[in-house]
């Protein structure tokens, strides 16, 4: 299979040869959305709670009598019936939202995404990316000579110059192959892989 393989202008000067088995393959949609959820699901700290009526602090003091109101009887304002009271089933701050993900599953689904990448035109190929000194307005401009607004960049090696020129643009993420996420590729408009980057990916993924 080929794709593009772009210049420093951001056009197509001539293709590559990429392996089918993980920008070839079928797009499975099923799989993609529950890899995506997993994967948002997992990073979450589950660190939120909320108060019982235990918990709330209000007085214990029986609001107004039992009888003769004509309105139903209440023990105390900590109740979850009132505005203010406790909640009946309260999250926990322990709370576990992991998803368990196969890593074959994990394997095929990143597969899937960059296939379906390559199909809808979003993924390209550069040599590489090189900077002299970590200036953001050096890659800043790179990116903007290529027409590239929104982009992700897969490079077989991150140096601190690129880092750290990479790091104040808004729509710009760069990051090694083995810290690719499901999230960042659905996400960004267009992913450029650089060629050495691409055995890793099949290493990875094939």
């Amino acid at each position: 299979m080929q794709v593009e393989l772009l210049n420093e202008q951001g056009q197509a000067a001539s293709n590559v040869d990429v392996p089918d088995t993980v920008f070839g393959r079928d797009y499975n949609e099923s799989l993609i959305h529950q890899l995506v959820v997993a994967y948002q699901a997992n990073a979450r700290q589950g660190t939120r709670a909320q108060k019982d009526r235990e918990m709330v602090k209000h007085s214990t003091k029986k609001p107004f009598r039992q009888k003769g109101t004509g309105r139903a009887r209440a023990g105390m304002t900590s109740s979850p019936l009132w505005r203010g009271g406790g909640r009946t089933f309260p999250n926990s701050p322990d709370e576990n939202f992991t998803q368990k993900l196969n890593k074959k599953m994990f394997r095929v689904g990143m597969a899937s995404i960059l296939s379906q990448l390559v199909r809808e035109g979003r993924l390209a190929v550069v040599e590489s990316i090189k900077l002299d000194s970590p200036k953001t307005k050096q890659l800043a401009d790179k990116f903007k000579a290529m027409n590239l607004k929104s982009v992700l960049l897969i490079s077989e090696e991150v140096d601190e110059n690129l880092y750290l020129a990479s790091r104040n643009l808004p729509n710009v993420l760069v990051v090694e192959p083995r810290y690719a996420d499901p999230v960042s590729l659905v996400h960004y408009k267009k992913v450029i892989v650089t060629k050495g980057a691409i055995d890793k990916l099949k290493e990875m993924y094939a």
